[in-house]
């Protein structure tokens, strides 16, 4: 018996050391991507109509959805169910109970609650964040928005809220409900930018080209879309104005040989991309309005995707097949400091988090769960060379892009056939599918 005891407590601890090893191993996306800290649970009530125009339960319907799905999917809250909220709709300060939403079964630490009216063709929202547990001086937040009553800008409304919600509660980082995703679709004949919200809304073409299109890239600004484009010279650099509605000049895109995967460095004065226009592709970077244009990288083998550090401004890592398969490597931006980050297999399309701690970027390195050689997205901290896998068993993954929260990935995935854009939180859970339509390919999600 004692034999059989300490085999089994021997056992035990063995089974907890391996069941203990993925959480551990994700302990330090959490921490770095500002995850790691217990979640705040919020409800959420639903805004009391505040005028009898026609148009105030739709707007209402959609102020509420957007605003509820936008909290829930932020990645620092524990969202309150609606089925466990008070059936009291509290339209103001003076209204609310906050004893009934911080007992059970809502058991909130903070509550978000408002009015909405349209009256005269204007929309008028008052929204409120109060601390249950401080009676004696709840506010948290009070805000009030007068727009243009639509659905759009109902919509528009409530991402607002939430984003000054989720900078008051989650350590002063900007929330990304505002954001907006580029990305390339087919669904029209032939492959445009297309445009959307973060959660996968307001989707429309922004390129209306008639030829094939990749890679687009928003400046940090917001104001031009960089991307290739193959027209009768071959691949191409090429600059969409968003502001204007047309493509601009950018000569430094367009020379001799393919021009492809341009990047903006975030001061969004200097454009980094790959040409061939020198023999192999090497990485070259210009000036945004394209001129001055100068090579970076001089290896036998391709050089392609680069990417920014955007908190320096001063790194680029990149794809490099200089020693046979691509791997992710980085270097200084005159071409410098070289050092391979990845190990073996087949690595791609790297993108850089807003802090500057971490590299995504899409890895098959034949092995792991589900079937051998799957492509999927992995995250990587810069410092240590440490990596997590993030997507398992799910088709193949590629073209991973950090959110300027560095709470959030876009990336695509491709199965059965089908492409789509899908988001996730860093550390790889609450993975949404926003895209259903065509074929979708190569997120990038806006600065700011």
């Amino acid at each position: 018996m004692r034999l059989n005891s300490r085999f089994l407590v021997t056992a035990l601890l063995l089974l907890a050391c391996i069941i203990s090893i993925p959480v551990a191993a994700q302990d330090w996306v959490r921490t770095g991507s500002n995850l790691g800290n217990e979640r705040i649970r919020i409800a959420v009530a639903d805004f009391k109509p505040a005028s009898a125009d026609p148009q105030t339960p739709s707007l209402k319907a959609v102020f509420d959805a957007t605003l509820y799905n936008d909290l829930g999917s932020a990645g620092i809250f524990d969202l309150v169910s609606k089925s466990f909220a008070p059936q009291a709709t509290p339209g103001s300060p003076q209204e609310i109970n906050l004893a009934q939403w911080s007992a059970d079964p809502a058991n909130a630490a903070m509550v978000a609650f408002g009015s909405l009216s349209v009256a005269n063709g204007r929309l008028m929202v008052y929204g409120w964040l109060d601390d249950t547990h401080n009676a004696a001086n709840p506010q948290v937040l009070g805000k009030q928005y007068n727009e243009e009553a639509s659905e759009d800008m109902a919509r528009t409304v409530a991402h607002r809220f939430a984003d000054e919600i989720i900078y008051r509660l989650g350590g002063g980082i900007n929330g990304i409900a505002e954001t907006k995703l580029y990305f390339i679709s087919s669904r029209t004949g032939s492959k445009e930018i297309w445009a959307m919200d973060y959660d996968g809304q307001n989707q429309h073409p922004i390129t209306h080209l008639g030829t094939i299109s990749l890679s687009p890239r928003v400046s940090p600004d917001n104001s031009r879309i960089a991307f290739a484009s193959l027209g009768r010279e071959g691949w191409a650099v090429r600059m969409f104005s968003l502001e204007l509605g047309r493509l601009v000049a950018f000569p430094g895109g367009s020379a001799s040989g393919s021009n492809q995967s341009p990047a903006w460095a975030p001061d969004g004065n200097r454009i980094a991309f790959s040409s061939s226009r020198s023999g192999d592709p090497e990485i070259w970077i210009a000036d945004a309005n394209g001129s001055n244009p100068r090579r970076i990288t001089y290896f036998k083998g391709p050089d392609v995707s680069p990417t920014w550090n955007p908190r320096t401004g001063s790194q680029l890592a990149w794809v490099s097949g200089r020693t046979g398969l691509p791997q992710i490597y980085i270097m200084d931006q005159d071409g410098s400091n070289v050092h391979r980050m990845t190990d073996g297999g087949y690595a791609v399309s790297p993108s850089w988090s807003p802090n500057g701690q971490f590299l995504t970027f899409s890895w098959n390195r034949k092995y792991g769960p589900g079937a051998p050689g799957g492509q999927d997205i992995y995250v990587m901290d810069i410092a240590s060379m440490r990596w997590e896998q993030l997507t398992h068993d799910a088709g193949n993954n590629d073209f991973p892009s950090w959110a300027p929260d560095g709470r959030h990935i876009v990336f695509q995935r491709q199965m059965g056939g089908k492409s789509e854009i899908w988001s996730m939180l860093a550390d790889g859970t609450e993975q949404h599918q926003l895209t259903h339509t065509g074929n979708n390919f190569m997120p990038n999600w806006s600065w700011k």
